[in-house]
């Protein structure tokens, strides 16, 4: 079937749900006003429904493949990238001065939101390349920044980040790669880098790779670890690509899905390289990528769980099967719908956070504002977590609605469910982002959770006179998340830690349902957001109870199973 941009959602969602008019209001953003938001994210929506998701099938069917050291492409995906480079989509949120668009955080995850339900191995080259202009705007030189961002805002060029290595997966403090200085400003890098996502293509000028690596006699673990950019081809007096670098593709991995897109093997012996930022300080410059990403990533959850609702309803309009009432389709089915209405719940409420998110970095960007830049970084983590977690829940689920024939590739199902279950795995496991929650976004006592959860009861104490049992059950929820954060907050780390992924998805719901009160507050007692909201916060809200009962256990059952129990 073919794919929908979901336009009026965004509208709605900017409107009355996540305070959109805050981050037009600012001076930084005042050209972003909706009218202009409004005909960005329609254009990008007919980029998405005529160009992209065209592509989503043939990636999957034809991957990209290695011959003889070049990187062969999926048929269409030159033509595709081309069409979003000249729509100036690689920089959306780049500054003017560089040749972005300058655009807000939440109109650009928007349009990631589309381009990935379109077709996810494609969209993920140009949100490398995003990641990596954010990273050379705030730490590199003005020498790189004049050289490299503008071909990247333009789509010549692209980008990527190399952190992972054989011996060193989430734990990056343990790669071995090296740089020597060269005397003459420049570094020769040498290792080998894995899992790195479009690093190289037959379509762009140059592939810019940020490279972690460390200095002779770095001190160890992330301490000793600074940032390269390492060019595939070296930039010749004018800026463009001259001779080869000394690096390239070893081989490219055999996925279980996002086979249009070429994640590799990198190889660099020698490779000429420029130090971005100060002396190991690389994990600072990186994480502003990774951060980027992070969001980014949970977007793509999003955009794919869109992709797979739709799917799954076109599917059982048109399907007839039972005695179901009605047209005689299985939708009229009690089971189906249930599947189908819980979809489109967790769509919105995961959407929801991810724009709210988005709505946070922009404010802390253009008002300097401590408390806007700390909410983005707690949000962040839910966002990238909760995100995936949907999109390849919603994935799963929409091959159940199609049945039998949801097992069978030609259906397209089961696509969507390959593609997005490695978005819970990079940039940060969803594991390593609960516990990034408890732990680092913790360090203040709990303070911005609990202004977030304040903010929650304020808003359901403002929807009793019109919702009062959907008020009064999300009060409520907020409430016992705030307890069960007090608790958590005064427990030792590995206790925080082994509660992690609960405690994340149980403020998830609750936010979710934060945000389909505000929707069915702008809508009214009745209506088809009230009636999701009352889906939302019903049927899945309740989940928290059993959560935050996880949360509160702690160690100790985890580890009376030795390693020798759990192989019995």
């Amino acid at each position: 079937m073919p794919y929908r941009a979901p336009l009026s959602e965004f509208s709605f969602l900017f409107d009355h749900v996540v305070g959109f008019d805050h981050v037009s209001a600012t001076d930084l953003f005042a050209e972003a006003s909706r009218d202009v938001t409004d005909a960005i994210l329609a254009e990008a929506g007919r980029l998405c429904e005529e160009v992209l998701a065209p592509l989503q099938r043939p990636g999957d069917l034809h991957p990209a493949r290695l011959e003889n050291g070049v990187v062969r492409t999926s048929p269409g995906y030159a033509e595709g990238y081309r069409a979003m480079a000249e729509g100036g989509w690689m920089g959306i949120a780049a500054s003017p001065d560089f040749g972005g668009m300058g655009l807000p955080q939440a109109v650009t995850s928007a349009v990631n939101d589309m381009m990935s339900g379109a077709c996810l191995s494609l969209q993920l080259n140009p949100l490398m390349t995003q990641g990596q202009i954010e990273a050379l705007e705030h730490h590199a030189s003005d020498e790189i920044k004049a050289l490299y961002i503008p071909k990247l805002a333009s789509g010549e060029w692209c980008g990527t980040m190399n952190l992972t290595e054989p011996q060193a997966g989430s734990d990056v403090g343990a790669l071995r790669s090296k740089a020597e200085p060269k005397g003459d400003g420049t570094y020769a890098i040498s290792g080998q880098k894995i899992y790195i996502s479009w690093a190289d293509n037959d379509f762009t000028e140059n592939v810019c790779h940020l490279v972690l690596a460390r200095l002779p006699d770095a001190a160890p673990g992330t301490k000793g670890i600074s940032l390269f950019m390492v060019p595939k081809r070296i930039p010749d007096a004018e800026g463009n690509p001259g001779v080869a670098n000394s690096l390239r593709v070893v081989s490219l991995e055999h996925k279980l899905g996002l086979h249009g897109s070429p994640t590799a093997v990198m190889e660099y012996d020698g490779a000429t390289g420029w130090i971005i930022g100060e002396p190991g300080a690389g994990m600072k410059a990186m994480f502003t990528m990774m951060n980027n990403a992070r969001l980014g990533v949970g977007v793509q959850g999003v955009g794919v769980a869109e992709a797979a609702y739709q799917h799954a309803l076109d599917y059982a309009m048109g399907r007839k099967q039972g005695r179901a009432p009605g047209t005689g389709m299985i939708v009229e089915h009690a089971d189906v719908r249930r599947m189908l209405t819980t979809m489109k719940a967790e769509i919105f409420a995961a959407r929801a956070i991810a724009l709210a998110c988005a709505v946070a970095i922009d404010m802390g960007r253009a008002e300097g504002d401590a408390d806007w830049q700390a909410r983005a970084a707690f949000l962040t983590p839910i966002a990238k977590a909760y995100g995936t977690d949907t999109g390849i829940a919603i994935a799963s689920t929409g091959i159940q609605v199609h049945g039998g024939m949801g097992f069978v590739e030609e259906t397209g199902a089961a696509q969507f469910l390959r593609d997005v279950r490695v978005t819970a795995i990079y940039e940060g496991t969803n594991g390593i982002q609960a516990m990034d929650l408890v732990g680092r976004k913790m360090m203040d006592g709990g303070e911005v959770a609990y202004r977030l959860l304040e903010e929650i009861e304020a808003g359901a104490e403002a929807a009793r006179g019109t919702l009062p049992e959907l008020a009064e059950d999300v009060w409520s929820a907020a409430e016992t998340l705030r307890e069960a954060t007090e608790a958590l907050v005064a427990d030792a780390p590995d206790d925080r830690f082994a509660g992690a992924v609960p405690y994340l998805r149980a403020f998830a719901l609750v936010l979710g349902a934060h945000y389909h009160l505000r929707a069915a507050m702008a809508e009214g007692a009745s209506g088809p957001r009230t009636a999701l909201a009352r889906v939302h916060i019903k049927r899945i809200l309740p989940e928290y109870i059993a959560l935050i009962a996880s949360t509160r256990q702690g160690t100790a059952d985890l580890f009376a199973l030795s390693p020798d129990d759990l192989a019995a």
